[in-house]
């Protein structure tokens, strides 16, 4: 069998579990949970197979009346904030039957002594079922990409001040939150492989990506596995902030990265976009913000037409994946038998645009083409947003540095970015804004190498750190990230000033490790 189609059905038999009891129950789920179920087939699974309800799992979550009992569904083992939200909804005492899907390496001796404690916190006379679960809850982005929204968190530690990391040491040394991370993550991995008969011989770059394939390759079921299995796979484990560059820049012509990157985030996920759907609709509002109407998104599990065209926008370039968006839409009205004209040469936004307007008057159409539309709106609402021409000036800034960058010294290029830097009252609409400086920094300093350190360096930085000191305290409004960096506006400067160029140090070193690595 495929791969793409192996994972496709490991993701869906990850909710088997869920999907047998949610017959007359009310079904309740984390957020990493309802980000996985989005990709593999969406809530109308749980509906369909019988639940009552589909919501979010948290502490103040209310069972509706007469719902006496509830499936609980959660991405990793039953600690932390999962136990409280659990715990939460089970004391308030309408719950009499509880079933709760886990991973399966829960705190407390396994499946048994986890019923004991649901039925303690149900009260007398609850009933508890705990089923832990055997493939990993994966998001399949798309035929070749799964994702494990349970660890989007998880991110190696900097290193401390003064020498190595923990990391360095093992896992023992790590905090008990990120040593239970790394211990999911091993037995997801497992449980994955597992599922996919691998045996894997593991490479890993950086410290704490040493410290996950020590924790795989000791695992006892992954021993076990690695006996009896007759497909071989390798593994990378790479550290996250070796590839600071990779998170931050603009890889070129790709659709899927601008749709991505450019609309806001659909409400609890990571993966996917909110795409405005007033253009389907008769309601006319110019207000982007607007949220009478429900909003579309990228994730079509069950429309062949659109999964295909989605695997374009992720695969293709960005011409061409424009063109399969107009191919699609085409074929779409053409099987409705619209009024639609087709046109050769370059596709605008506008061209699309006006293909949409002929569905919109055909429920029928509207309902055979829903997730096909959603598509093609975000191809739309990407290509017409401001931030996609600054995401052409961020790439041809970055390629013009990666051209330079034997050739000039870092206080060279910080002071060639010093008059770009901007306050709120002189920027113009394709002028950088903090936050982009913030990016560009990350970007210079991450593909930079080895920096030599002196005065004349000192000197440049000092004069960029002002300029964008300023510029923040300056804003009107901070951006939600600039609040995160910042407590106040009189103590902006150390807040962000030092921990900023401390976070650059370290990034110096650990990009130069991963560039001895990849040497050797």
């Amino acid at each position: 069998m495929a791969v793409p189609e192996l994972l496709r059905q490991l993701s869906r038999r990850a909710w088997e579990p869920a999907l047998a009891r949610a017959h007359r129950a009310a079904v309740l789920m984390d957020a990493p949970s309802a980000e996985a179920l989005h990709w593999a087939g969406g809530a109308g699974e749980l509906l369909a197979a019988g639940a009552l309800t589909v919501s979010a799992l948290s502490a103040e979550a209310a069972v509706p009346a007469a719902v006496a009992r509830v499936v609980l569904v959660v991405s990793g083992t039953l600690r932390g904030g999962a136990a409280t939200a659990v715990r939460g909804v089970l004391e308030q005492g309408a719950v009499r039957h509880c079933v709760l899907v886990c991973g399966d390496e829960a705190e407390g001796g396994g499946a048994a002594e986890l019923e004991e404690t649901l039925r303690r916190w149900m009260g007398e006379g609850g009933c508890a079922e705990v089923v832990l679960r055997g493939p990993p809850l994966l998001a399949p982005v798309s035929a070749e990409l799964c994702l494990l929204p349970a660890l989007s968190a998880l991110l190696p530690p900097l290193p401390g001040p003064g020498g190595p990391g923990p990391a360095e040491v093992g896992l023992g040394a790590l905090p008990a939150g990120l040593r239970a991370a790394v211990r999911s993550l091993v037995g997801d991995l497992d449980s994955l492989f597992t599922a996919l008969g691998l045996r894997e011989e593991s490479f890993a770059v950086g410290t704490f990506s040493r410290v996950v394939a020590a924790e795989l390759a000791s695992y006892a079921p992954a021993r076990n596995r690695r006996r009896t299995a007759t497909n071989k796979a390798s593994v990378i484990f790479v550290d996250r902030t070796l590839d600071l560059a990779g998170a931050v820049g603009h890889h070129g012509d790709n659709l899927a990265e601008k749709i991505l990157s450019v609309l806001p985030k659909l409400p609890g996920h990571k993966t996917d976009v909110m795409v405005n759907m007033v253009e389907l609709t008769a309601l006319q509002t110019s207000d982007e913000t607007c949220t009478v109407i429900a909003p579309g998104c990228l994730a079509q599990p069950n429309d062949p037409a659109a999964k295909a065209l989605w695997e374009s926008f992720m695969n293709l370039k960005q011409k061409e994946a424009v063109m399969e968006a107009r191919r699609h839409l085409v074929e779409a009205a053409s099987r409705e038998n619209l009024p639609i004209k087709m046109s050769m040469g370059r596709v605008t936004p506008e061209q699309l645009s006006s293909y949409i307007q002929l569905f919109r008057n055909n429920l029928k159409a509207l309902e055979n083409h829903c997730g096909l539309l959603q598509l093609v709106l975000a191809t739309v609402q990407t290509l017409k947003h401001p931030q996609t021409s600054k995401w052409d000036n961020f790439l041809a800034f970055e390629r013009l540095l990666l051209q330079t960058i034997g050739d000039s010294e870092m206080p060279s290029v910080l002071n060639q970015l010093l008059p770009m830097i901007k306050s709120y009252n002189e920027r113009m609409k394709d002028d950088y804004t903090c936050e982009d400086f913030l990016v560009l920094l990350i970007y210079i300093y991450s593909v930079f190498g080895e920096i030599k350190c002196g005065k004349e360096l000192d000197a440049a930085e000092e004069e960029v750190k002002k300029a964008l000191i300023k510029a923040i305290c300056d804003e009107p409004e901070p951006s939600p990230l600039l609040q995160k960096i910042t407590v106040d506006e009189v103590d902006w400067c150390s807040q962000l000033c030092d921990p900023f160029w401390n976070l650059k140090q370290k990034v110096i070193k650990l990009h130069f490790e991963v560039l001895v690595i990849t040497c050797l």
